[in-house]
């Protein structure tokens, strides 16, 4: 396979690059970027009727990806007129706005510089491709589609939920995994690392090496044992008998306002 046409790899840096966009007369990626993730996406062609699809199922997540700040960015290898008059067509017709900007890649600069172009597929189109790129810019996942087969923009939203969950966590997902699922705790890699791991009372274990975590929940304050002991031991006997009736003036600070506040939560 010619370097022209290599396939970047997980883990490898994003290219960086210059373009004309539907939102840029001049835009630079990493610049654009700033300290977001990215999805990008290529198409096939302008005004075909499987892209158009997908551009409308990205444009309807739009919103979920921002909320993860994630930034969308399409192309594919048409002119910045075809991409300005099809963007329009889908408002006019689907009365559905593209809020994210598309690439226009005419002479297949980028598209070769991501290996978009499979040669053995099409030399002039690009196939579906899928780059997530995490804030640093470097290549965290992959997924290619082949021409007649449209995207899932829900399963695409899923993988960038995980890839920041396992960041965030030092964790990794388990097959068919949904926010709010338990993750995978690293397995261990010595024997006091499988008691250790074992004694963990939060846990699931399935097996020595395969244990699951819920991570759903906020970790607890940080009250010591003796502390959490004490309240335990307040919270179970009865409750004090009501105070008397207060019997200076309001003005000594012994008043009807300071017997009627209600303690702090």
């Amino acid at each position: 396979m010619s370097e022209e046409h290599g396939l970047l790899r997980i883990g490898d840096p994003a290219p960086d690059f210059s373009a004309v966009t539907t939102q840029h007369t001049e835009f630079n990626f990493s610049v654009w970027q700033e300290q977001d993730w990215v999805v990008l996406f290529s198409h096939p062609a302008d005004f075909t009727p499987v892209c158009t699809t997908e551009l409308i199922g990205f444009a309807h997540q739009h919103d979920l990806f921002r909320q993860r700040n994630v930034k969308l960015l399409g192309l594919s290898v048409d002119s910045i007129h075809a991409h300005l008059a099809w963007v329009r067509n889908i408002q006019e017709k689907m009365n559905v706005s593209i809020p994210f900007p598309m690439i226009a890649d005419a002479d297949m600069k980028i598209a070769k510089l991501y290996g978009m172009i499979h040669p053995n597929t099409s030399s002039t189109a690009t196939v579906r491709a899928v780059f997530i790129i995490d804030p640093k810019r470097i290549v965290r996942a992959l997924v290619y589609y082949p021409l007649n087969a449209g995207r899932n923009v829900d399963e695409i939203l899923r993988l960038v939920i995980a890839l920041q969950t396992t960041q965030r966590f030092a964790c990794a997902t388990p097959a068919n995994w949904q926010e709010g699922d338990k993750v995978v705790v690293p397995a261990p890699k010595t024997l006091n690392d499988v008691e250790q791991a074992m004694a963990q009372p939060d846990y699931d274990f399935q097996d020595f090496y395969l244990a699951l975590k819920d991570i759903s929940h906020p970790p607890k304050s940080n009250i010591s044992a003796s502390a959490e002991a004490d309240i335990s031991q307040v919270s179970e006997e009865e409750p004090p008998p009501p105070p008397e009736t207060p019997t200076g003036k309001p003005s000594e600070g012994n008043g009807a306002s300071a017997t009627e506040s209600t303690p702090p939560a």
